[in-house]
């Protein structure tokens, strides 16, 4: 009983995430494959409206029936395999935790970059795994080599924890942080690169920008703005948090100097995942967040010193990565971005009803803000959930105020059916 005991354990550990009989492989690689067949010569386009084809990827989740679930902008289920993929090494782990930890499952680590570099469309010796956007560009934002009087350049319409961030490096170190603020939606890349622009002045040394905004999901042209701030001589920091798993792009492609993303967002990974990008040449000058032997290396491995952390998360996110390089980061975003158009155009001409994102795919994809005449986004968010069981998020920030609605792909036509006719009744209403 021992010795078999022994082999399945090896067996459960021959089925890594980074295997090829992971358990992807297992569970939907044969389905999503013959479903991939079917569409093999359609477009990007044509494949956001095929329900035939999401169907099979719907059927991958665990979504609760008792509620409509539109706030994934703040986190994301996992699919099936990526839980499974946690719990069944986290039972591992706990058979023998130094022994499985340390000395099994911390082989996966390496794997686990090279398959994010292969998705995010760089080198994997500038990948390090972390716990949220907000680790990772905290991470960057203290390690950083500002001295006083320097001066960063922000928006209003950033995220809280990375204002924050700024704020106390401003207020223990006599940084100068300067926030510009936006109203949108914008639909002209020149007024949001003008806008950084005139706020430089000789004291500037870094941008930090958000790719997708998280309180109404306007898409900043980041490869402007980082064009534009290199011919300045400055550096760009990009939060990522609502982009990565979602746009089909490669994070060289920015053109910034330092990336952050959480991965249990658009990727769906485990909750609780993350990922820093730092250019290569850009790596020895920043100090960890946490403790390290050799802080001025130039090994991105420096910053995931971390002491004790949870392996079984990384084979899930691993799982992640395989569920979406099998659904095509493409396909995804148009299907996505189908999704949100539409719910959004459906309701735009109700009366009392307006839309606060732009509906052009240049500028938006799955986040939509909607609003009511009369009522505060509380209200309307406690309204849809109430009378409708509709989970959405009000959002009240900075020259923004609506209720945040975000799809993905295991939402269904019918869900969003349900969504247009609550708006309207609740319109109808005021």
């Amino acid at each position: 009983m021992t010795a078999r005991r022994k082999f399945l354990q090896q067996a459960a550990l021959m089925a890594g995430a980074f295997s090829a009989n992971s358990l992807f492989n297992q569970l939907h690689a044969a389905e999503i494959s013959t479903a991939n067949q079917k569409i093999k010569n359609l477009s990007a386009t044509d494949v956001a409206t095929d329900e035939d084809y999401w169907s099979v990827i719907q059927q991958a989740f665990t979504v609760s029936p008792s509620i409509i679930n539109l706030n994934n902008g703040g986190v994301s289920p996992s699919p099936r395999v990526v839980q499974e993929a946690v719990e069944r090494f986290n039972k591992l782990s706990n058979e023998g935790p130094s022994y499985f930890m340390w000395r099994i499952l911390d082989q996966g680590r390496e794997p686990l970059r090279q398959k994010l570099a292969d998705l995010a469309g760089c080198n994997a010796e500038e990948i390090a795994v972390n716990r949220n956007a907000t680790e990772a560009l905290n991470t960057v934002i203290f390690g950083l080599n500002l001295k006083a009087g320097d001066e960063v350049i922000g928006t209003k319409q950033d995220y809280p924890n990375m204002i924050n961030a700024w704020k106390q490096r401003a207020t223990r170190e006599g940084i100068n942080y300067k926030q510009i603020s936006f109203k949108f939606p914008i639909e002209n890349d020149e007024e949001i690169v003008n806008a950084y622009e005139q706020a430089i002045t000789e004291k500037t040394k870094i941008i930090h920008v958000t790719h997708i905004i998280n309180w109404v999901g306007q898409i900043m042209p980041v490869k402007k703005i980082s064009d534009m701030a290199h011919k300045h001589g400055l550096e760009v920091i990009c939060d990522g948090a609502h982009s990565f798993g979602l746009l089909d792009y490669n994070i060289p492609d920015l053109g910034c100097d330092y990336f952050g993303t959480s991965l249990h967002k658009f990727l769906s990974a485990p909750i609780g995942s993350g990922m820093m990008w730092i250019k290569k040449d850009k790596i020895e000058k920043i100090w960890p967040l946490v403790c390290n032997d050799n802080p001025k290396s130039d090994n991105i491995r420096k910053f995931e010193t971390l002491g004790t952390r949870s392996f079984p998360i990384e084979q899930g996110i691993g799982e992640a990565v395989n569920f979406q390089m099998a659904i095509g980061s493409k396909r995804k975003e148009e299907r996505i971005r189908y999704l949100k158009n539409y719910w959004a155009n459906k309701v735009k001409d109700i009366p009392k009803v307006k839309i606060n994102t732009s509906l052009q795919a240049k500028y938006s994809c799955a986040i939509c803000g909607v609003s009511i005449d009369g009522m505060t986004p509380g209200e309307l968010d406690g309204a849809l959930f109430n009378n409708y069981k509709i989970h959405t998020v009000g959002i009240v920030w900075e020259n923004i105020s609506c209720v945040r609605i975000t799809p993905h792909v295991y939402t269904r036509l019918q869900d969003l059916d349900k969504l247009v006719r609550a708006i309207g009744e609740i319109a109808g209403k005021k």
